[in-house]
């Protein structure tokens, strides 16, 4: 921890924007949770929100995208909701944020929609980035963790959550989270010095040290 503290003073006092992105039941909520709890034990002051969500709208927006069937929305009408939600989050809650010099930790953000609407909905990557610079200014993370865990565990997790409160994003076949999961690891591939890898296995405390230090390190 020691290490950490000495990293986050010497990071700018300006806001910092940290995403986690990954599969379905890879852990991602359990650990932004996690990483927001250490970050203000570290004094920071910390936003903790999800996408899609985080504003009134918003969160009627993720109601719309995440109930019904698998077929009640194709991969464009998703794509042009996530953007819409994603505008109003931005504008309502990260971009404030981040002015005041707080830390803003998002449980999902652009990079789920170029995976799960781009890679494997088969809309293009530059059709969602355009989205994205029209509804949300272009803003990008500062750091993203993609968390990377087996997708048939990931699967199994998810599975056991659906019985007590279905989600129709998790509830597409192997083959679907096989090519999102690939899909991440080219965006992380890909040269862009934001991303850092988080290995996802292992206990709940032994995962949040990997986050906390992935999301800490020098740019």
């Amino acid at each position: 921890m020691g290490g950490v503290a000495v990293v986050l003073r010497s990071l700018t006092l300006a806001g910092r924007f940290i995403t986690l992105e990954g599969g379905e039941g890879v852990g991602k909520s359990t650990q932004a949770a996690r990483l927001a709890e250490a970050l203000r034990a570290l004094g920071r002051t910390v936003v903790l929100t999800r996408e899609p969500g985080g504003t009134p709208g918003a969160e009627a927006i993720r109601a719309l995208l995440m109930t019904g069937e698998a077929e009640r929305w194709d991969a464009r009408a998703e794509a042009l909701l996530f953007a819409a939600a994603r505008a109003d989050h931005v504008a309502c809650v990260i971009r404030p944020a981040l002015a005041r010099g707080d830390w803003v930790i998002c449980d999902r953000f652009i990079d789920s929609t170029r995976a799960y609407q781009g890679g494997a909905g088969g809309v293009s990557d530059a059709d969602i980035m355009a989205l994205h610079r029209v509804g949300s200014e272009g803003l990008l993370p500062d750091r993203t963790l993609l968390f990377e865990f087996p997708v048939e565990l990931g699967m199994e997790r998810t599975y056991g959550r659906d019985l007590l409160s279905p989600d129709r994003m998790g509830s597409r076949d192997a083959a679907y989270y096989a090519d999102v999961a690939a899909r991440f690891r080219r965006f992380a591939e890909a040269g862009e010095a934001r991303f850092r890898i988080v290995d996802a296995s292992g206990s709940v405390d032994e995962v949040a040290a990997r986050v906390l230090a992935a999301a800490t390190d020098a740019p």
